[in-house]
């Protein structure tokens, strides 16, 4: 009779945790159909009044302006620029990190630096957001007299310092999860350890790698206060990052300040522009979670 009772205890105690561990999972899943619901439904009454071509082919951004534009492109454009530029630096230096961390340095240097990067990694980006524009602009203005003093360049230099923790930590978690039989048969075969690394550990962990590339674009594009400060509030569409751009998050703080009345067409640009950064985020990690798995399969 005891042990009855007992099972059966234990069979209620596996039955609330996996309601609770549930409940936690659906919370996840209710929250973003929630967020996607919303975006849909209003974006879907801007779309009544502004066709998707006009949308995605028109060359200038001004809903906010007396004559309208609502060609969203300059603010994609703005929004890549700033991350491509994060990218550029975050990137290689990321990496470098990661191998050192991951091959070269002792257990006790790699203890002490990680928990650095991880502070990095949670400083407020509006600290990164007035760095970037009271000392990195004027810096780069000494080199580049032409620089606009809200520029492109600047943002997306501090954004690859932001990202750069990211890219190095997950990168070096890849590499150093690579067994350690793999390097010591490149070494039997006569590798040194530069030869082991970038021949055997590398094209090892680039699942890893590249998920942690993309992820960190993917935090780059959706960066907000960074841009908002530093980058200007222009929607150009340019190339050039030494002019000032509009991001998608930057429009989105400049209206949502409170002075567009509820329910215009200006107030629901709002979420027709979340829901296009929505769909790069989206895009972005899809493509990461397949670049890993594709890789995983090739080398597991």
């Amino acid at each position: 009779m005891a042990q009855d009772l007992r099972k059966r205890r234990i069979r209620w105690d596996d039955l609330i945790v996996k309601s609770i561990l549930f409940a936690c999972a659906a919370v996840s899943v209710i929250t973003t159909l929630g967020i996607v619901l919303v975006l849909l439904t209003e974006s879907l009454k801007f779309f009544q009044e502004v066709s998707p071509v006009r949308f995605l082919t028109e060359r200038e951004w001004t809903p906010l302006f007396a004559e309208k534009r609502f060609g969203v492109m300059p603010l994609v454009s703005g929004t890549l620029l700033t991350s491509l530029v994060a990218l550029l630096v975050a990137t290689p230096l990321g990496l470098l990190v990661a191998v050192y961390l991951s091959e070269y340095a002792p257990p006790g240097v790699r203890r002490w630096v990680k928990p650095v990067l991880e502070f990095l990694a949670g400083i407020p980006t509006v600290v990164y957001g007035y760095f970037a524009l009271l000392f990195v602009t004027p810096l780069l203005q000494r080199f580049i007299p032409n620089l606009e003093p809200f520029n492109a360049l600047a943002a997306g230099l501090v954004m690859g310092v932001m990202i750069l923790p990211m890219i190095a930590s997950l990168s070096e978690d890849a590499m150093y999860a690579v067994p350690n039989s793999l390097r010591d048969a490149a070494y039997g075969l006569g590798y040194t350890r530069l030869q082991t690394v970038w021949k055997i550990v590398f094209p090892a962990a680039l699942s890893g790698i590249s998920a942690a590339v993309i992820l960190g674009l993917s935090r780059a594009v959706g960066e907000t206060m960074i841009v908002a400060i530093a980058a200007g509030q222009q929607p150009n569409l340019t190339a050039n990052p030494l002019q000032a751009v509009m991001t998608l998050t930057a429009y989105i703080v400049q209206v949502s300040l409170g002075d567009t009345p509820h329910g215009t067409l200006e107030y629901h640009t709002i979420f027709v522009v979340g829901l296009t950064l929505f769909a790069i985020t989206l895009l972005l990690n899809s493509i990461a979670l397949a670049l890993r798995e594709r890789y995983r399969s090739v080398y597991s």
